[in-house]
């Protein structure tokens, strides 16, 4: 009896399947995601709706792989379809590791910013509240205690300091590289600093490169007009 049309193709169905999925466009916007969270000097907005997909998308593609494994799919077939998986489950943890780090250098600044604490996912901030009442409570049973009452706070020098001067900023000034997403006219590369307009004038075209400080590209990032490289 001759087999239906079609009634052999299942393991083939499922490798196009699987090649569809992981050439899907969430995949390029987990890079995207990735590269533009490392070269900031600021902790941006955390990507909710995109890690929810790919983290859903990566069970898939686990239980697709495993599937493969149990039809006989040659070993080197399925070798190249678990890289693949794994490339993308390396870019999810070392984008969910910057942000870690980020918060680790800048907690408190983070948490007395609402802008920046916003842009927190739910367990992040958790995390950022609990590790800083852990570091809190450490610095000050193990230092603090013993200083001077004028300097026993956690975040000034001293209690004649106006601000919070013992608080790590991120360094706005800093300088990266970013490439121009579309074409950028010059007044959308000011801020809220006046003296930037006399300080260089210029304007970008799609797919060019420029090393400008990162406050003077930051709302043109947040906007999706700019990638950083």
């Amino acid at each position: 009896m001759e087999s239906e049309p079609g009634s052999s193709d299942k393991p083939s169905n499922g490798m196009e399947d699987f090649e569809t999925l992981i050439s899907t466009t969430d995949v390029e916007l987990l890079k995207r995601a990735w590269r533009n969270e490392k070269a900031a000097p600021e902790i941006l907005r955390f990507e909710t709706n995109l890690i929810d997909r790919v983290t859903g998308q990566l069970q898939l593609m686990e239980e697709t792989v495993d599937d493969f494994v149990e039809s006989g799919i040659d070993p080197l077939t399925v070798s190249l379809y678990q890289m693949d998986l794994d490339r993308t489950q390396f870019l999810l943890r070392s984008y969910l590791r910057i942000r870690l780090q980020k918060i680790e250098k800048f907690m408190f600044h983070i948490l007395k910013t609402n802008e920046l604490h916003d842009r927190l996912s739910k367990q992040e901030k958790n995390f950022t509240r609990r590790y800083s009442e852990v570091i809190g409570k450490h610095l000050e049973e193990s230092v603090l205690l013993n200083l001077p009452d004028n300097y026993q706070s956690l975040i000034r020098q001293s209690t004649t300091s106006e601000e919070d001067d013992m608080v790590p900023e991120p360094q706005m000034d800093t300088f990266v590289v970013c490439k121009a997403r579309e074409y950028v006219g010059p007044s959308e590369l000011q801020d809220s600093n006046k003296s930037l307009a006399a300080d260089l004038v210029m304007e970008m075209e799609p797919g060019e490169l420029f090393f400008i400080p990162f406050k003077r590209i930051k709302k043109l990032l947040e906007n999706g007009k700019v990638d950083l490289v």
